[in-house]
């Protein structure tokens, strides 16, 4: 079985996966998404994917995606959306990756699956912007201004006073004129912390805490990793959010609120990283998800070709 693992970046989480994949019978090549081209003269398929000749890979494990224009991103998510229209199992899918990438559409998924989180704005209009965080703030909350595509804590800013001290809104343009804002959700203890729920093939399998006398939590951003039991609210709440989303896994960080629902999602990251996970869990993260991806993803894929294959007989 050859698996194309698409990624922009090789070092631990690919090795982990390679090594899973071994254990499997498996052979996983790294391949960035930026090398995969479109070429109708290539083979039937129409794809040229490194390593792999005029074959497509048994099942694609989408690992990162690199930065570009957006017209090099939207031809790197067509290669997938292709892979998953030719049949190739897509370890997240293109869909998924996009409704988690655009925080604003992550968003409006969980409210619509009622999955609790912090009530969210997104508005291309720096007036409009104001005029949220003039009523929120009068209103005793203080807000997150968000880069609508953005990772690891980057680019995070306070709005609205926040211990004693106001933050004011600063200019969309720096945020390619889009303000993401979400209400900020104050720290329950001192210091402050999170969770972050891995979930794989629609179930949560393990937990931690991330704790940072900084209110943003991110392990990129100084925040150290503590084991954390993976209690029944814990679980449910990353599964749903997961499922809102249509995730084969997910990495969805949730935090405690004094006030409105006890648990709500911050974030569903649909191409998550679990190196500090790994380090305070026994749980084989890598393991977990090589064998999602084969027991279940290609076994449904297997399934879908064969009965194609009965109705065309009886065709």
């Amino acid at each position: 079985m050859r698996v194309a693992i698409m990624t922009d970046e090789i070092g631990w989480h690919t090795r982990q996966l390679q090594a899973a994949l071994r254990a499997r019978g498996a052979v996983g090549r790294c391949v960035d998404l930026a090398d995969c081209n479109i070429d109708t003269t290539a083979a039937w398929h129409g794809l040229v994917i490194p390593g792999h000749g005029r074959e497509l890979p048994d099942a694609v494990l989408v690992r990162g995606i690199a930065g570009g224009s957006f017209e090099q991103v939207t031809k790197r998510l067509g290669v997938l959306h292709a892979l998953r229209e030719l049949g190739v199992p897509v370890y997240n899918d293109a869909r998924a990756i996009e409704r988690t990438v655009d925080k604003s559409m992550t968003s409006l998924l969980l409210h619509a699956a009622r999955i609790p989180a912090p009530a969210t704005w997104a508005t291309e209009s720096a007036a409009q912007a104001r005029r949220i965080a003039m009523r929120e703030v009068a209103a005793g909350h203080a807000l997150v201004l968000k880069p609508l595509f953005g990772s690891q804590g980057n680019g995070l800013r306070l709005v609205g006073e926040v211990g004693g001290v106001h933050h004011p809104m600063p200019d969309i343009a720096a945020y390619a004129g889009l303000a993401y804002l979400q209400r900020f959700v104050p720290p329950m203890a001192s210091p402050g912390f999170d969770w972050r729920v891995m979930v794989v093939g629609g179930r949560a399998i393990t937990a931690m805490r991330r704790v940072s006398t900084h209110w943003i939590h991110n392990v990129a951003q100084g925040a150290r990793c503590e084991p954390a039991d993976l209690s029944p609210a814990l679980a449910q709440m990353a599964e749903g959010a997961a499922r809102a989303l249509d995730m084969d896994y997910a990495g969805v960080d949730l935090i405690a609120a004094a006030s409105g629902p006890r648990i709500q999602v911050l974030e569903v990251n649909g191409v998550a990283a679990w190196q500090g996970l790994q380090r305070v869990t026994g749980f084989n993260i890598a393991r977990a998800i090589v064998d999602d991806l084969i027991d279940r993803k290609l076994a449904e894929a297997d399934r879908a070709v064969q009965a194609r294959v009965a109705t065309e007989r009886r065709a």
